[in-house]
């Protein structure tokens, strides 16, 4: 009955698996927080809060940090910390390498939107990634403004990235702050999906050479046609 019943599941594309590091990104993901005994979590790239509701929702009880630099994105951002009183939203920043001013590239589904071009292999498989305006934001580093504004008496500093090819941008811009920065989430193209992004090997000697090493990785991006990888989330933990 179980074997039939686990048929029938993935004819519609379901299946088992148990919550386990081996099998589960989200099982995996909580163990790598309660290892590092993180205490807080910087939510770079948080649209409008899926990975903060997310992180709750695998237990995290801890302070988190968003950062989200969209209009739309961050007012739905706001909402959803409304009633969470260790969640907090920064200001409207983008973070990036140095203090300034950005455009961003406004994509239909927003979760897609970057401050670079998007590559044709991500139109393709993806028309809803296509861009339809554009924003200007202000842009932080973000060792300054955390430095300034949200540090109290934090011991293991989880960083989280997603800023859709931004990464390099964003990892130079924290290097004041990675002495307590005890584990990195961040995304790694496979293919290019945006112009200019660092491939996803360099990423990975870029983060070593930082003092990092690769931890786990979660498929998150496929091609729909063929199921190949595009994109996955890299975990990393300080040597």
């Amino acid at each position: 009955m179980k074997t039939l019943f686990r048929k029938a599941l993935r004819r519609i594309g379901y299946d088992f698996i148990s919550f386990s590091p081996r099998a589960s990104s989200q099982a995996r993901l909580q163990y790598f927080v309660k290892y590092l005994k993180v205490d807080l979590v910087l939510d770079v790239g948080a649209n409008t809060g899926q990975y903060a509701q997310y992180l709750r929702e695998l237990e995290y009880k801890g302070r988190i940090i968003s950062f989200e630099p969209l209009s739309s994105a961050h007012k739905s951002l706001v909402k959803a910390s409304t009633g969470d009183a260790n969640w907090e939203v920064a200001p409207r920043f983008a973070l990036a390498n140095e203090d300034g001013e950005l455009i961003i590239n406004v994509s239909e589904n927003s979760q897609s939107s970057s401050a670079l071009n998007l590559e044709d292999i991500h139109i393709k498989h993806f028309p809803k990634s296509a861009y339809i305006s554009t924003e200007k934001v202000l842009m932080r580093r973000l060792d300054n403004l955390v430095r300034e504004s949200f540090l109290s008496n934090e011991k293991s500093i989880f960083l989280k990235i997603d800023v859709q090819g931004f990464e390099d941008k964003v990892l130079e811009g924290s290097k004041r702050i990675l002495d307590i920065v005890s584990g990195i989430q961040v995304e790694l193209s496979m293919v290019p999906l945006y112009e200019n992004e660092m491939p996803y090997q360099d990423m990975i000697r870029y983060l070593g050479a930082l003092g990092y090493e690769l931890y786990a990785l979660s498929p998150v991006v496929c091609e729909p046609e063929s199921g190949k990888i595009l994109q996955m989330d890299g975990l990393f933990v300080r040597t």
